[in-house]
């Protein structure tokens, strides 16, 4: 039967294998006792006291003879030994102090990589890095009655290799059997090895009760595989694999997993994901990430973390780029594969097959800055207009910057070019997309635009010293002007391949263009006024961050997407963003509308983590377009001795529901941790999914369960593992 074994996160790059202990053999051997009898040349018999010293083998006992032409020492009483740092101890010993080969009887012993401990009728030494324990117990945990130890007919503790290798074993967990195994191997280190990973079993609402027992292939140092079979009760069998590798210029992982006719919905299900990057030389670099699906449920049907069960669009992309001094060009074919939620239905993305880019920039000229932005596009879709696209955009600068201010023109041009192509279109879809002409035939032709931009960038800043927070620290009020200016092109006939408004952020308000993507130019007669005060420690720090700011149109935008809300200004936007004392930090952000006089976004967040281990976090999001508000608690908090509580709730105030949530346990013993996390995750509209996982991790042996780190991470901001050096 293949061995239990334990595999680390990550594999590694090359390096060379640990090396071998030193070879002692010829070192003197030094003989100690208060009594010494016998014949020097033949044996020495030695008395009360006696200590023998090789190397780093040091040996003592009531009573020894050294078999001096045997090179062999047999002592008994009292028996005390250190090898290398491990120690025995036992009631007779026989050792061959040039090979380290010999026995103990029972003995009890501690090792020093991991400070495992046990007992046994007998240890044999096949080396001075090999002992071979007959009848014995393992454990990483103190003291004669460890909470769990394994018992096994024979167990062998290879520290040259860093493995433990049990025979016909039974683990114990507070008295009780809780694994048994003919074959167990796991590491006296953090080292990996092939075999039987630890099995894995939860439950949740869509799959049923789930059991995984992955079997790990330990290819090299810096390469590995995982074959994982999962029996999903209410589906069938699963077969996986991830397959992970990592070099000095490389590195990349593949994952696939498949399920043949699911007994619920009657098909063959699977997953396709992998990823690689590779420098072929230190300019040029090519990358890829691929992703695929069977279904548009398979993530929801077989994922239990929030972030890719609600996954709708996989990625597939193919790209290489060279690196010159101050240019690069790069090129990449990329299109999605879209997972359709048939109650919020979303329009699948142009296909980019290619693009090709090239962008260069200098800085400090004679004083200018300047850039260059090219980029051409074959655009596809099955449904939308096609087309290719050329994009010439240079800019110029020439950065003012002083003490206390700076002062930055630039003027640059924005310059496109269509290809179209004559064909049918889906008046439906075409529809469904801003900025998209609904027509049933497209002639095709050639459009083009070329616009001017100008930009003027200006701010001041004031110090002063401020104890508002506390201690002395310097406290700043930054003013800042930006202004825009680009003439209006009527851009109502062409394409949109991938603009969309830009969400309104303080980034944005610093942006000459009001849309992402090429496919709109702004028009622009525009200010942003803002202004930002920030709180510095004298090491540098930024403690606190408070930011206003606006943008004003002096002609109202013509070029739009959607309606705009207030010709003549944005939304205001304030935040307030900082760590105000050692354990408080907050972050609150708001968005008002004067045309609508109130508040269209915000969110409000404290977090609270006095101590490693000890969060509370407290957040309230409210989205006026998309009709979202939102209350967020979560925390990581121990509420007895060694135990500590873990919950998250998401509760949608609209629908007086809970819209996300987690809760669970944790135990922290010496030598042992246990795990019990429940979540509800949304997986569509109107959907969710609910798991269980459970996870008993044996410190230096191997864990049982499934691993919810991932979910409490991503669930709990400030989550700390409490197996993580910490207070406790």
């Amino acid at each position: 039967m293949p061995a239990l074994v334990h595999a680390q996160s990550q594999p590694k790059p090359p390096k060379s294998p640990r090396p071998p202990r030193i070879d002692e053999s010829t070192a003197p051997v030094n003989l100690q006792a208060e009594q010494m009898s016998g014949r020097p040349d033949r044996e020495i018999i030695m008395e009360r006291d006696v200590e023998i010293t090789r190397g780093s083998t040091v040996l003592r006992a009531d009573r020894a003879t050294y078999h001096v032409v045997e090179d062999q020492v047999n002592a008994n009483g009292n028996v005390r030994m250190d090898r290398y740092g491990d120690r025995y101890t036992g009631d007779e010993v026989e050792l061959k102090m040039d090979s380290g080969q010999g026995f103990i009887t029972n003995p009890t012993y501690r090792l020093q990589t991991n400070n495992a401990q046990g007992k046994a009728q007998r240890i044999d030494f096949a080396s001075q890095e090999e002992a071979v324990v007959t009848e014995g117990t393992y454990s990483t945990c103190e003291g004669p009655d460890p909470d769990w130890y394994l018992k096994a007919r024979t167990l062998d503790l290879d520290t040259g290799r860093d493995i433990g290798t049990a025979k016909r074993t039974i683990v114990y967990f507070k008295g009780v059997p809780i694994l048994g195994t003919p074959s167990m191997s796991f590491p006296l280190s953090d080292a990996r090895k092939s075999g039987l990973l630890p099995p894995t079993f939860g439950t949740s609402s869509k799959g049923g009760f789930e059991i995984l027992a992955p079997y790990y292939f330990n290819i090299a140092p810096n390469r590995d595989l995982t074959v994982y079979p999962k029996i999903i009760t209410k589906r069938g069998l699963q077969l996986g694999g991830d397959f992970r590798y990592l070099g000095d210029t490389y590195r990349g992982e593949t994952r696939i997993e498949g399920l043949a006719n699911d007994q619920q919905t009657k098909t063959n299900r699977y997953a396709v994901t992998s990823t690689h990057f590779q420098n072929l030389t230190p300019a040029l670099s090519y990358s890829w990430d691929l992703n695929k699906a069977s279904d548009d449920n398979y993530p929801s049907d077989f994922s239990h973390t929030i972030t890719t069960s609600a996954q709708r669009l996989l990625l597939r992309n193919v790209n290489v780029n060279y690196v010159g001094n101050f240019w690069n060009t790069s090129i990449r074919s990329s299109n999605y594969q879209v997972l359709q939620d048939p109650a919020t239905p979303i329009t699948r993305p142009y296909d980019r097959l290619p693009q090709i880019s090239f962008n260069a920039a200098r800085q400090d000229m004679a004083g200018f800055d300047w850039s260059i932005d090219t980029e051409a596009t074959r655009f596809y879709h099955p449904d939308l207009q096609r087309g290719d696209r050329a994009v010439l955009n240079p800019k110029l600068s020439y950065p003012l910057i002083g003490p206390g201010y700076f002062f930055t023109p630039r003027v640059s041009l924005h310059a496109t070019r269509y290809h179209l192509e004559a064909q049918s279109i889906d008046a439906g879809a075409a529809a469904g997309r801003p900025g998209s002409v609904p027509v049933t035939r497209s002639n095709g032709g050639d459009l083009s635009r070329v616009l001017p931009i100008f930009s003027l960038d200006s701010g001041l800043v004031f110090e002063r010293e401020s104890r508002l927070l506390g201690p002395a620290m310097t406290q700043t009020l930054e003013p800042r002007l930006f202004y825009v200016r680009t003439p209006y092109k009527d851009q109502s006939l062409f394409p949109n391949f991938d603009s969309a408004d830009a969400d309104l952020s303080f980034a944005q308000l610093f942006s000459e263009n009001r849309f992402i993507g090429n496919d709109r130019i702004s028009d622009a007669n525009q200010l942003t006024a803002a202004v930002t005060s920030r709180f510095i420690e004298a090491s540098g720090a930024e403690r606190l961050r408070m930011a206003l700011g606006q943008r004003f149109y002096f002609t109202a935008p013509k070029v739009t997407l959607n309606p705009v809300a207030n010709p003549s200004r944005s939304d205001l936007l304030a935040s307030l963003t900082g760590q105000v004392t050692a354990s408080i930090a907050l972050d609150g952000n708001i968005q008002y509308s004067e045309s609508a006089s109130q508040v269209v976004r915000s969110n409000y967040g404290v977090r609270w983590q006095p101590a490693p281990k000890k969060v509370l976090n407290v957040l309230y999001r409210r989205d006026v377009p998309n009709k979202l508000e939102q209350a967020e608690f979560s925390t990581q908090w121990p509420f007895a001795q060694r135990w500590y509580g873990l919950a998250r709730v998401n509760y949608s105030l609209p629908d007086r529901k809970i819209a996300e949530g987690l809760a669970g346990l944790e135990y922290k013993a010496d030598c042992w941790v246990f795990r019990m996390v429940g979540q509800r995750t949304p997986t569509a509209t109107n959907q969710t999914a609910s798991s269980l996982f459970f996870q008993l991790e044996l410190n230096g042996l191997t864990r049982l369960g499934s691993n919810p780190n991932d979910a409490l991470r991503s669930g709990i901001p400030g989550y700390q593992s409490i197996n993580q050096a910490g207070n406790l």
